[in-house]
């Protein structure tokens, strides 16, 4: 989440009036992520998200987001659907950009995971694919093995001044995972973003699972590699908690099933995730407007996890 578009008060007020949700008490931009503009939005009535779509998120795909967490909403996952305004309108236009008024759901984001919760974060991953295998819309992952080698080279050696040998470390990485990619596997569609951001948790219950606008049809254990090497790190990529990353797994595994021919596969799915994750990084550093309530992210702490994945891959997931 961040605030690319400033939104006024009055304009706002104009934007609720639509709704049967109250009157504007207050607005606060949310300056997490690199992605959205987001607004914390209090009303007499209750709380909501305002999200305006921008940048990656092109205004065509958003019927599919809307449809997918309507479908996991009725599938019991605990996820915030949009608000239809008084004429079943969910998708708005505010400030020029395509926006949605999102249920707010109670709970925090972690951000030192116990096992525990590591646990329960990764059984209601499994579930969320459960309630996924009859959901009918399909988007294509444009963040995917295949959009890597052209973003390395968009991003060029300018990587490098970031840190040094960024570039090289993402070359020499980009060149062993697409070799050894799966050309085989369970294709739905899958989270591919399911940081501990992501994920609203009160103790070790989760309470929501949010912010879908990577979703798209790919590899199932490929979210699940992500989320591997979201959860079991520190936020700087150098220490990996064993304890951690393996409960993620076991609650994965209570829920929707793990193999041990799925485990031998998630070393490579892990180091993709580095990859991809380390280059959005780069280039959102490179690209951010300087006037942008955004937190930029460390590509490097996710060049450290890459070189963890290559020397001891095999051994964290035996």
């Amino acid at each position: 989440m961040a605030v690319y578009t400033q939104v006024s008060a009055e304009a706002l007020t104009r934007f609720l009036a639509r709704f049967d949700a109250g009157e504007l008490v207050s607005a606060k931009g949310i300056a997490e992520g690199v992605e959205n503009s987001n607004y914390l939005v209090d009303t007499t009535e209750a709380r909501f998200i305002l999200t305006l779509y921008e940048k990656r998120v092109a205004a065509g795909d958003l019927p599919f987001f809307l449809d997918l967490l309507e479908h996991l909403a009725q599938h019991g996952s605990p996820v915030p659907p949009a608000v239809p305004d008084r004429d079943g309108t969910t998708i708005h236009e505010l400030e020029g950009r395509p926006a949605c008024l999102i249920r707010f759901l109670n709970g925090v984001s972690v951000t030192a995971p116990t096992p525990e919760q590591a646990r329960a974060a990764g059984a209601a991953m499994g579930q969320m694919h459960r309630a996924l295998e009859d959901f009918g819309g399909s988007r294509p992952n444009t963040l995917g093995v295949d959009a890597w080698q052209p973003l390395l080279a968009k991003c060029g050696r300018d990587l490098d001044t970031i840190a040094p040998g960024l570039y090289d470390d993402l070359a020499s990485g980009l060149q062993a995972v697409t070799a050894a990619w799966p050309q085989h596997g369970d294709i739905r569609v899958i989270h591919a973003d399911l940081f501990p951001d992501n994920v609203l948790m009160l103790g070790d219950r989760v309470t929501g699972l949010i912010d879908f606008y990577f979703a798209c049809t790919d590899l199932r254990l490929y979210d699940l590699a992500i989320m591997h090497t979201a959860w079991s790190f520190d936020a700087r990529g150098e220490a990996y908690d064993g304890d951690v990353g393996h409960a993620l797994l076991d609650g994965y595994a209570a829920t929707f099933g793990l193999a041990d021919a799925e485990r031998a596969q998630l070393p490579v799915l892990c180091m993709g995730a580095c990859i991809r994750f380390a280059l959005t990084r780069g280039w959102d550093w490179l690209n951010t407007p300087a006037d942008a309530l955004v937190t930029r992210k460390d590509p490097v702490a996710y060049t450290r996890r890459l070189a963890f994945y290559r020397a001891n891959g095999a051994e964290v997931f035996a």
